[in-house]
């Protein structure tokens, strides 16, 4: 049986921001995991516009080629990571635009979240986002990495992460990993 397919989006697409670092940690943690294959999404890449299309998601008559391509590129995950920043108490609005952009392709998907911010390590921004993501039908995984104080623990552009916050990763790519099984995902790309 195929390996289910993981995709860590980075959410941040502020200049300066802690996203890459952080979401480059995880992925080298879910590459040795070895339960899932793992690709990277960067929204600071990706590029969407603010929600553009004319027509509701939920119909999948998507007018725009940027949003025909981030629908290809989530139709072939089996499985997500979101790593989010705590803005203002909340999330950032570039996870949400991402988010609102699709329907069908999120649908009975696992999903999980790292999280970080200040001293309240980005809880804020995950537990505004659950209901979100519990709205377009995917499974919010019951753990979450949570990384406070976010200043300090990234040195140079890179994160320097602790053996707790490893563990935490793990654990929940555990879940991840096991839901995606679960639900008979495999990597099938766009023929969902």
């Amino acid at each position: 049986m195929q390996k289910p397919h993981l995709q860590i989006i980075i959410g941040s697409t502020r200049p300066g921001r802690a996203g890459a670092a952080v979401g480059s940690w995880f992925y080298d943690i879910a590459v040795k995991h070895d339960a899932c294959t793992v690709e990277m999404l960067d929204l600071a890449t990706i590029d969407l516009p603010l929600l553009d299309e004319p027509n509701h998601p939920r119909l999948g008559r998507y007018v725009y080629d940027h949003t025909k391509r981030w629908s290809e590129m989530i139709s072939a995950g089996d499985a997500f990571v979101f790593v989010v920043p705590e803005y203002n108490r909340g999330y950032n609005a570039a996870t949400k635009n991402a988010l609102d952009y699709l329907c069908r392709e999120w649908r009975r998907k696992p999903v999980g979240f790292v999280g970080y911010g200040a001293v309240a390590a980005g809880s804020r921004s995950i537990q505004g986002l659950i209901p979100v993501v519990a709205a377009l039908g995917m499974i919010p995984a019951a753990r979450s990495v949570n990384i406070p104080l976010i200043n300090r623990m990234v040195t140079d552009g890179e994160f320097v992460s602790n053996p707790r916050l490893d563990e935490s990763a793990a654990e929940m790519l555990d879940e991840l990993s096991s839901w995606a099984t679960d639900l008979g995902a495999t990597h099938r790309g766009a023929d969902r």
